[in-house]
């Protein structure tokens, strides 16, 4: 938790996050795009437009600009980047619009939408932050480049996660938590919270 706004409503900064993820994506070849990413079939070029995608969405929530952006499901279809080298500059881009629109107190006030689904902004930004760190991780791993999260943001996915560890039901965002010894670093465990499993592998 970085501020809070003037209603006390706790706000965290997605720029860790999103800067992390853009120099994962830099480091990312042609090659590589096709290979598996911890999320079952989702290769590489998937998991890069899906980062595209919920940044795009998350920073629409923020603004509270509803509509389509915001009102599909994740899984209404498999998200993909179009041929190319545009995805290159269009992740940054779409991440750096995310971290600005997160960084205005009124974002994180009142209620909006994303995923299709209505609830307080304050967990909106939540949402967006752990997405953005379990996927940066997915990313990396897909990639074998190295990953080190700021502990501000993973001890918010923790808070997130922990509370629904064992209460998931089949077809959610994340699959059964992966049991993970509790002397084991915060990234572990976080990951195993999400459903993964933290020494995967290509």
């Amino acid at each position: 938790m970085t501020d809070v706004t003037g209603s006390g409503t706790p706000m965290i900064d997605l720029e860790p996050a999103a800067r992390r993820i853009a120099l994962l994506a830099e480091g990312v070849t042609n090659d590589q795009l096709t290979a598996p990413t911890p999320c079952p079939g989702c290769a590489v070029r998937n998991m890069l437009g899906h980062l595209i995608g919920l940044s795009v969405a998350f920073r629409d929530a923020g603004r509270k600009e509803l509509g389509e952006t915001t009102g599909t499901p994740p899984n209404a279809v498999v998200p993909d980047i179009e041929d190319g080298e545009s995805w290159r500059t269009e992740l940054p881009q779409r991440l750096d619009e995310l971290t600005a629109t997160w960084r205005d107190p009124e974002a994180w006030e009142g209620m909006t939408q994303a995923g299709g689904l209505t609830f307080p902004a304050a967990e909106a930004g939540r949402v967006a932050l752990n997405e953005l760190l379990i996927h940066g991780w997915d990313l990396a791993r897909a990639t074998g480049q190295p990953y080190d999260p700021d502990t501000l943001s993973l001890e918010a996915s923790y808070a997130m996660l922990a509370p629904t560890a064992n209460e998931r039901p089949p077809g959610g965002p994340f699959g059964p938590a992966v049991e993970i010894p509790a002397d084991a670093p915060l990234l572990d465990r976080v990951i195993g919270l999400s459903g993964r499993d933290p020494s995967w592998k290509p």
